[in-house]
């Protein structure tokens, strides 16, 4: 009943660019906290960023200074622009958020996107 889709990822160079986009539609009655997290092959998967409903963020370290979260709350839509990529960002970047649909509206539940792919190589 609920769907979240991402889009944005490919392959840039060390020092570039690339903006994430994660579109939630379905029955939703409201977004609670939206993020991002990454997970890289025998790795746990680890949290990038996390907006919430309010607009406060927080980052892993690694990227603060270097990731900006945002979301359209009109849009039931979450970013993640990210600049002066390195190579340690390569990773599949799932989207997630907390969601409390028109059957559940007292209570939220995880929803996952389904992965993008981002390789920062030369």
């Amino acid at each position: 009943q609920v769907q979240l889709v991402e889009s944005g990822g490919g392959l840039v160079q060390p020092g570039g660019s690339l903006r994430l986009s994660c579109a939630a539609s379905g029955s939703i009655f409201s977004i609670d906290d939206m993020a991002w997290y990454r997970q890289v092959p025998g790795k746990e998967r680890e949290l990038v960023a996390r907006v919430v409903s309010s607009g406060s963020t927080n980052y892993a370290d690694s990227v603060k200074g270097r990731f900006t979260i945002s979301r359209d709350n009109a849009k039931n839509t979450v970013y993640l622009q990210m600049n002066s990529l390195e190579p340690e960002d390569t990773a599949v970047y799932y989207c997630n958020a907390n969601i409390r649909t028109h059957w559940s509206v007292w209570i939220s539940y995880a929803y996952w996107g389904q992965g993008t792919q981002v390789t920062v190589s030369s």
